[in-house]
């Protein structure tokens, strides 16, 4: 018996097409520095790294000034969704200019991208300040458990994975919370508690559960970590910050900015640092600045600072340079497969 989709392309060879559907808030006026606004947009991840980073590779889907980010997408998504369906039952025949011939492609959603603060948006998360601080994971504590021994080990323990059903929950409760008396005060409480928080009024909120009901889609799970925010902006940023307000009160800053526009760049694929600003301007720098400084500190710092700092730094090295691939070479000794056990 033939296979069902060898039938439907006609004994075209049928290829996956795995899209990625991407929201961000962003300026669109030229003349402010921000004027804030949430646009969608989609790529195809089959694509070479190198390639999805041109823009005539990213197809623009949906903006708007006033919509919210939950209405934004579940609308985006839906829409996308029932195109996607659609395409996949019929299948799209192309020409394949690699093997010169005709294929048909199967599309379907590979996950939800996003910045960090997007992503909590989207999953209905409060953000770091609430005691359960990830989207993904039941993580955390109150502010005294984690500032104990038990609790601070407990934050590297793997949490309990958070369930749209659960939010969904929440959310309604903190709406009858509201109409409570001091209802403001209960419902803050309830967000730093529980970690979700609903963004949007009250009175569209029943819409914003049916994203609940959308067939496929785990908002908590298919949301995946954005390392700029997570390691760059995180880890990177503060460990930054430490190193040179020890590098300063050293006075050791003038030997550092040496070092550093000296060294050898050929390999950072950055045709320039911005030495003077990176230490003139050390609490103001961006993504480019510390995904750079992460691979070079180890050897602008190895007698500047006590061995506890440079241990560090060589740490965060080594994590950047395992997070940062464009090209998996072998793709079988990179994946961990989770095998049940027996």
């Amino acid at each position: 018996m033939p296979n069902p989709l060898h039938e439907k392309s006609n004994g075209r060879l049928v290829l996956t097409v795995p899209l990625i559907i991407f929201m961000g808030d962003v300026s669109g006026n030229v003349s402010k520095q921000w004027n804030k606004h949430h646009v969608v947009y989609m790529s195809n991840a089959s694509m070479l790294h190198e390639m999805l980073e041109k823009e005539f590779c990213v197809r623009f889907v949906s903006s708007s000034l006033h919509t919210s980010p939950m209405e934004i997408i579940k609308a985006s998504i839906c829409h996308v969704d029932v195109s996607i369906r659609a395409a996949a039952d019929e299948g799209i025949v192309a020409y394949d200019c690699k093997y010169r011939d005709e294929v048909m492609l199967i599309p379907y959603d590979l996950f939800e991208a996003g910045d960090n603060p997007m992503q909590a948006e989207e999953c209905s998360h409060g953000g770091l300040h609430c005691n359960y601080f990830c989207r993904t994971r039941k993580v955390g504590e109150t502010i005294s458990m984690k500032q104990s021994d038990e609790g601070y080990l407990k934050l590297f323990e793997i949490g309990e994975l958070h369930r749209p059903e659960e939010t969904i929950q929440q959310i309604l409760e903190q709406i009858e919370l509201s109409k409570l008396s001091g209802g403001t005060t209960k419902v803050q409480n309830a967000v730093s508690s529980t970690g979700t928080r609903d963004t949007t009024s009250a009175s569209i909120v029943n819409h914003l559960l049916e994203l609940g009901n959308m067939t496929g889609l785990n908002v908590h799970q298919d949301t995946p970590t954005e390392i700029l925010h997570t390691i760059l902006l995180g880890v990177v940023k503060y460990f930054w910050g430490q190193t040179i307000w020890i590098l300063d009160k050293a006075h050791l800053i003038k030997i550092f900015q040496t070092r550093l526009d000296n060294i050898n760049k050929d390999g950072l694929n950055s045709p320039t640092l911005g030495t003077e600003y990176i230490c003139w301007y050390s609490g103001s720098l961006i993504g480019k600045h510390f995904k750079s400084l992460a691979q070079l500190m180890p050897f602008l710092i190895y007698d500047l600072v006590p061995s506890t700092v440079l241990n560090g730094w060589t740490v965060i090295g080594q994590l950047v340079v395992l997070l940062w691939h464009t090209r998996i070479d072998d793709v079988e000794e990179y994946l961990v497969c989770y095998l049940p056990r027996p």
